[in-house]
């Protein structure tokens, strides 16, 4: 039985919330809240609760493995908003600049020359701003 199976919906939010910020930064969760408009409410309430309160939550994988698999998906489905987030967040959850390299490489492999070419593009820009490259 998953560890989140008992929660009502507020607490799901509440521990979504808590790992959101964690993984994300307080910074860039505050900017999605302050751009939540009663249109897009429904859907950052859903993915606090779900993505972030039930997945991330789970104890199956630590959040560097979920960082690796979000990378690899984000690349795959070509999400590069998405993807440049989630390179700030692999950095939170642990994963070295080599790291992020060597799953760009991998996913090269696997989904793809030119999605692997747009990744190691957009992780560049954001590990120099991090100041990390």
């Amino acid at each position: 039985m998953s560890e989140v199976s008992g929660l009502s919906d507020a607490e799901r939010f509440d521990r979504g919330m808590v790992v959101r910020r964690e993984v994300l930064s307080d910074a860039h969760v505050d900017r999605a809240n302050a751009a939540s408009t009663d249109f897009t409410a429904d859907f950052q309430d859903f993915i606090t609760r779900t993505a972030w309160g039930d997945i991330w939550s789970r104890p199956g994988l630590d959040r560097r493995s979920r960082s690796i698999a979000v990378l690899t998906a984000m690349i795959a489905l070509g999400h590069h908003d998405e993807f440049a987030m989630h390179v700030r967040a692999a950095r939170r959850n642990g994963l070295t600049v080599d790291e992020i390299k060597e799953v760009i490489l991998q996913a090269g492999v696997y989904c793809g020359v030119p999605s692997a070419n747009t990744a190691f593009k957009l992780a560049q820009r954001v590990l120099e701003e991090l100041g990390e490259a």
